[in-house]
């Protein structure tokens, strides 16, 4: 019988070769030790220099204490309904038309799940709670027997005076008519810094474990407080920011291919970049899901062998060989 052909040779049907070379003692366990050591050395040291700061969570009050022109200027913006949150849309009310891809209006089919007036729960509803305070009970008296468009002309008119006033301070606000909208929100902001708010705000359907953080945290994000501590930590929409954690490490790199379409055009000007983003993702997941049955994409790795990398040995001691690695026929 002839001899077989070398690219048809198994080497792994020969038996173990044994090592006729020296021979010394090893121990297994002292080697563990001084490796289980050195790792956790480098382990410690890497977490010392490269760690995340641990940054507490933003509250309201803080909020409140630092910024109080910034609270008072998104207070009045909850209550003329230019606020993000007040005109956003579905599933917080019906202001804003919502995101949609092409003909599919994925907000408006889900609708309002989490219903909020942003006048009212940010504002309204937690000053009325204040006692022993006559100012400020007829203020919201007032305000409350006003028409809608006093309201919002009220509402409207102080909003602009704050924005033109140096520094945006509501304290240096040019004189006005305004009605009772001051009153309530320096009332707002006093309750705010006292950390009352914040309560207000999570108690309503929270329920007994008071876990529901949608109102507070909905306020914060109208506000250029949280926006400027987003930019500081590069957080922001536009400085690719991602992260588990707050502070320059340890970042989310996987998550570099969703930032990304942000950073482009249409995506980085479009009213619906979540919703676009979103689908482009899932079909670029689905199409890494497929790839063993798209024609073509699976052909991929026969073109560019990086296999005959990995097997560089096999491919070194069997220069023939054409196919990958099989077993001999018996």
């Amino acid at each position: 019988m002839s001899e077989p052909t070398p690219y048809r040779r198994n080497r792994r049907s020969a038996g173990p070769e044994q090592w006729t070379g020296p021979k010394r003692p090893y121990d297994l366990a002292k080697e563990f030790v001084i490796a289980l050591i050195v790792v956790g050395l480098i382990a410690v040291i890497a977490s010392l220099v490269l760690s995340s700061p641990d940054d507490k969570a933003v509250t309201v009050q803080q909020w409140a204490r630092q910024a109080p022109a910034d609270f008072v200027a998104t207070a009045v913006t909850e209550l003329d309904g230019t606020s993000t949150s007040a005109s956003y849309g579905p599933p917080y009310n019906h202001a804003g038309p919502g995101q949609q891809i092409f003909f599919l209006h994925l907000q408006n089919w889900v609708g309002v799940r989490l219903p909020v007036d942003s006048a009212v729960d940010f504002v309204l509803a937690p000053l009325s709670t204040v006692t022993g305070n006559p100012a400020l009970t007829a203020a919201l008296a007032i305000y409350r027997n006003a028409s809608a468009t006093e309201q919002q002309a009220w509402a409207s008119a102080y909003d602009t005076a704050i924005s033109k006033a140096t520094d945006n301070d509501p304290a240096k606000v040019a004189p006005g008519s305004y009605g009772p909208v001051p009153t309530m929100t320096a009332a707002l902001l006093r309750m705010a810094q006292s950390g009352a708010l914040t309560s207000q705000l999570v108690n309503e359907g929270s329920g007994f474990y008071q876990d529901n953080y949608t109102r507070p945290l909905l306020f914060l994000a109208d506000s250029g407080y949280l926006g400027d501590l987003a930019s500081a930590q590069h957080l922001g929409g536009d400085q690719w920011g991602m992260m588990n954690e707050t502070g320059s490490y340890p970042g989310q790199a996987w998550l570099w291919l969703y930032t990304m379409w942000y950073q482009i055009s249409p995506f980085k000007t479009s009213g619906n970049a979540d919703a676009l983003v979103w689908a482009i993702m899932m079909i670029l997941s689905l199409g890494l899901i497929l790839v063993p049955i798209i024609p073509g994409v699976r052909s991929i790795p026969r073109w560019i062998p990086i296999y005959k990398i990995i097997w560089r040995d096999y491919y070194r001691d069997h220069p023939l060989t054409k196919t990958a690695p099989e077993a001999e026929p018996s």
